[in-house]
């Protein structure tokens, strides 16, 4: 019976530090930024210095992560910013911390099935196949993700870790390529400089940079299946932002390089769906773009496998902790996985998709730039929180003196966040196809999701009281 319990209640495997980073990454990505946010950062944003972005992008994560990390070490926690906000600033904040973390992963999911699903459409099409509606390949593709989601974290770890390495392989050897042949007029660092950075319009560069590195704080959501959770998280934090925003700097420099620092910006506004393609058929060679092109579904479907992942480890942890059904809160006797909260996202992602699809909804340009942008902002707001509550649980309870990683840091961090959060908001309908009607609707639901959580767990809260 003990066993019974025990493999009910606890998640089980050994994932190490590449593990960890490999599901963080695939959350991320790159190929689908690359291809996708940067073209629209360069038209919209800060032409030839967009690049930049990912680099300033990722020293704010950077500094928030010293005070994520550090608390990491006092707790090992599916809920990661819930289970984090909730021990900081207590069950009321805890809870609608909680509410906008579903929103935003399930948001980023049904968005990335929207992209995804055009996309495999748009390549069966080109190569003669069936002229099949895009929701059709939507319901294969959450078919195969809740498959590997239901079964052993290791698993989905493996299958992501082949596709990465290609992934950010080709990404690697297009910037190579650009590189060695000196661009479309030579190599120089003017993506670079303060100049190009502040001369276009950063706030939307930030924007789109910040929407890229959705997911990488799901480190701490896999602590309890990694081996030394206490020294793994940290590591694979602060690897996972690095390596994600200097690969990201890196591409967006050679993009840059192959049309040329003053023909950039045009060349994105004509045809931005298509820049990166562009630079692979000149650069590479036109096989070479119709590769990058299947890679992209991949690193789609990477995305996918990784975010319900985590989605499933948030409703295990909520159920855990008495929010949820207690179902979600059970761990596959065999797989040691949270298989009834992978159904429940599974079928949460039906739901999603489904209701777009019903509604005759554009999968990219509405069910993917409108849950984008939700997503953007809710990822903003908890990390606001989350630093907050870094700093509060460290003066409270004093298990961490060093002022950098209990004080400082965090308020820097925090500081830097609200920053690029004020610079979202501005632009949001941007984000969002160019519609304030939208924006407005899209940020109202933010904060009626914070709301409702917040009342939920202050309920519960004066129940226990």
């Amino acid at each position: 019976m003990s066993n019974t319990v025990a493999e009910r209640s606890v998640l089980r495997g050994s994932m190490g530090v590449a593990g960890i980073v490999f599901l963080v990454i695939a959350a991320a990505a790159p190929l689908t930024s690359v291809g996708g946010a940067l073209p629209v950062m360069i038209a919209l944003g800060d032409g030839a210095g967009s690049p930049s972005a990912y680099l300033v992008a990722a020293v704010v994560l950077l500094i928030f992560s010293v005070g994520y990390t550090a608390m990491s070490r006092h707790m090992v926690d599916a809920g990661a910013f819930y289970a984090y906000i909730r021990r900081g600033l207590g069950s009321m904040w805890g809870l609608g911390a909680a509410g906008l973390a579903l929103l935003t992963y399930t948001a980023i999911q049904a968005a990335i099935y929207g992209l995804a699903a055009a996309t495999c459409r748009g390549l069966v099409l080109r190569y003669g196949g069936p002229d099949l509606p895009w929701p059709v390949y939507a319901a294969v593709l959450i078919a195969l993700v809740g498959v590997l989601g239901y079964r052993n974290i290791e698993l989905g770890a493996r299958v992501l870790g082949v596709l990465l390495v290609l992934e950010i392989g080709i990404i690697l050897v297009l910037s190579a390529a650009v590189l060695i042949r000196g661009g479309a007029h030579g190599v120089d660092t003017v993506s670079f400089t303060p100049s190009a950075f502040l001369s276009g319009s950063p706030g939307v560069a930030l924007m789109f940079a910040i929407a890229s590195f959705i997911g990488f704080e799901a480190t701490a959501i896999y602590g309890e299946e990694a081996r030394n959770p206490r020294r793994t998280v940290p590591t694979a934090t602060y690897l996972a932002v690095t390596v994600i925003g200097l690969v990201y700097a890196l591409a967006g420099w050679a993009i840059v390089l192959a049309f040329g620092d003053d023909e950039v910006t045009a060349a994105a506004g004509d045809d931005p769906a298509g820049l990166t393609f562009t630079a692979a058929a000149r650069f590479l060679g036109g096989p070479a773009a119709d590769v990058l092109q299947l890679m992209l579904v991949t690193s789609l479907f990477a995305a996918l496998l990784a975010f319900h992942n985590a989605i499933s480890r948030y409703l295990y942890a909520l159920a855990r902790d008495g929010f949820g059904h207690i179902s979600l809160g059970h761990i596959h006797f065999r797989h040691g996985s949270p298989h009834k909260a992978s159904l429940a996202q599974t079928a949460s992602a039906v739901l999603v998709v489904g209701a777009f699809a019903v509604a005759g909804a554009d999968p990219v340009l509405h069910l993917f730039t409108w849950l984008a942008g939700l997503a953007t902002v809710a990822i903003l707001i908890l990390m606001v929180l989350t630093s907050v509550a870094v700093v509060v649980f460290f003066r409270r309870t004093g298990l961490d003196r060093r002022w950098w990683h209990s004080r400082i840091a965090p308020v820097l961090g925090m500081v830097g966040l609200l920053v690029v959060t004020a610079m979202v908001v501005r632009n949001f309908d941007v984000l969002v196809g160019g519609s304030w009607t939208v924006a407005d609707i899209l940020l109202a639901v933010v904060g009626l999701v914070f709301v409702f959580g917040a009342i939920a767990g202050g309920r519960r809260a004066e129940r226990h009281a």
